[in-house]
């Protein structure tokens, strides 16, 4: 299983939402590059990162941060938020980004995704409240199911699929196994838990039901979880 840190940027910082609220943002770094600079440091060879502003704008709105996350760590990044049109794939790849996530425009405009992965490295976005799709940095709610929209996917040469359960997220509640099995069940591509980890426990458990990789975020800045006991498992049960 891989193991995503996350950093959540908004308005040039390092900050953590609840279910997705911007008016909850908490901050825990003017610097996030040197947010990333400690991932690494414990081990992580991933980054999910997320622009907070973007995802609201539909355009890169902290890119700064971002070329200083890449020029000062040799993560591989993944990045989302605000991602529309080809050229800002495009511009991220060619600042030394690995894969590109896509979640808003999976639902509006699911031929381009698929038209994306078979030329670009692309993860699928996929966030749901109640089993239902949310859009727009999670401000609206669609009427497409999860699963569904899982399956439109399947043999679209998608690397990823991110399914977030936004009632945990940033919670620390513990993850929603069940969800994240159904994506991957219905789908037959890797996913990627996103949303209530909170322990080590969480990590078994999703290690135990052969999901592809997860995403540690609220955890490691509450210090609920240990970054080192968590790449130790992993290398256990390689």
């Amino acid at each position: 299983m891989i193991i995503l840190p996350a950093i959540d940027l908004k308005d040039g910082k390092a900050v953590r939402l609840t279910k997705g609220l911007m008016n909850t943002a908490k901050i825990y770094s003017d610097e996030p590059w040197q947010v990333a600079k400690k991932f690494e440091e414990l081990g992580s060879k991933w980054l999910h990162l997320v622009d907070l502003n973007g995802a609201f704008a539909g355009k890169p709105e902290n890119l700064e941060q971002i070329k200083q996350i890449l020029k000062n760590t040799d993560l591989k990044v993944e990045i989302g938020g605000g991602i529309r049109d080809e050229d800002t794939i495009k511009m991220y790849l060619d600042l030394g980004v690995s894969r590109i996530i896509l979640g808003s425009i999976a639902v509006k405009d699911p031929d381009f995704v698929k038209e994306m992965a078979s030329k670009y490295p692309i993860a699928v976005g996929i966030d749901a409240k109640d089993g239902y799709v949310a859009i727009q940095g999670w401000a609206e709610i669609s009427q497409i199911k999860a699963t569904e929209l899982a399956k439109e996917f399947a043999d679209a040469g998608v690397e990823a699929i991110i399914a977030t359960d936004i009632s945990k997220d940033g919670t620390l509640s513990g993850v929603n196994v069940e969800f994240v099995k159904e994506i991957q069940d219905v789908s037959g591509i890797n996913v990627i838990a996103s949303g209530g980890v909170s322990n080590i426990n969480d990590i078994k458990l999703l290690i135990k039901n052969k999901i592809y990789g997860t995403i540690i975020g609220k955890a490691f800045y509450e210090g609920t979880i240990d970054l080192n006991e968590v790449f130790n498992l992993i290398k256990e049960n390689k």
